[in-house]
């Protein structure tokens, strides 16, 4: 039978040379599946972060960043700003994508200088919301939303960080080949990892400024 043929059969003496059939490796649909092997891992740490914090938002010490006036987001406009930036990183660096698809090597060049330029005004703006708060008295371990304030941004920050240095690969691919045609495939995939790091972004957002009303309404549908 087919099934105790399958089971019985030994890859490792497979025969070599003509009688050996290799199946070719794409190296573009490899790269592809890591991308999403390690956007699902992001996504899923992110994830369980989401629920640690409405677990813990249930214990009394928990207090909202956002609600009352005398709380930092209540007010999010700083917020505002850092997303506005990520934002522009996100449209910067897939009208870099356009460039490269169109062969046209200054539109790629420029879209990738200002993503990056963008993402790391990001990072300097979220520093900047660090010591604001700081300022403020909001200290790490002052409140447990207060931690996780520092702790989501600081791993959001660090992933960011991650793919400059990925981005940065592509920039010298384009300074040393001097061509558009090998810059298309890993610029998409920078592309995709930056439409996702400001969709997780914009969750956190959402999450960082929900008064203590909505963060309870989210722990209770998640049974906290």
């Amino acid at each position: 039978m087919s099934v105790f043929r399958t089971l019985g059969e030994k890859p490792w003496l497979t025969p070599s040379g003509h009688d050996a059939v290799l199946t070719p490796v794409d190296p573009a649909a490899a790269s592809r599946t890591a991308l999403r092997f390690i956007m699902a891992i992001v996504g899923v740490l992110f994830f369980l972060f989401i629920i640690t914090f409405l677990s813990r938002s249930q214990y009394p010490d928990f207090q909202a960043l956002a609600g009352q006036p005398w709380q930092p987001f209540t007010d999010a406009s700083r917020l505002w700003v850092n997303t506005g930036l990520l934002a522009l990183a996100s449209v910067a660096l897939q009208l870099g994508l356009l460039g490269a698809r169109r062969d046209r090597l200054n539109l790629a060049v420029a879209g990738i200088s200002a993503g990056v330029f963008f993402s790391i005004a990001f990072l300097v703006a979220q520093m900047e919301l660090w010591r604001y708060l700081q300022s403020l008295g909001y200290y790490m371990t002052g409140n447990p939303a207060n931690s996780y304030f520092y702790l989501l941004t600081a791993v959001h920050g660090l992933h960011v960080m991650g793919g400059l240095i990925v981005l940065a690969n592509v920039v010298f691919r384009v300074w040393y080949d001097d061509s558009v045609a090998t810059l298309s495939q890993p610029l998409g995939l920078c592309t995709q990892y930056w439409h996702f790091l400001f969709a997780v972004w914009l969750v956190l957002f959402a999450l960082l400024t929900s008064r203590a009303e909505t963060i309870n309404t989210l722990a209770a549908l998640c049974g906290f």
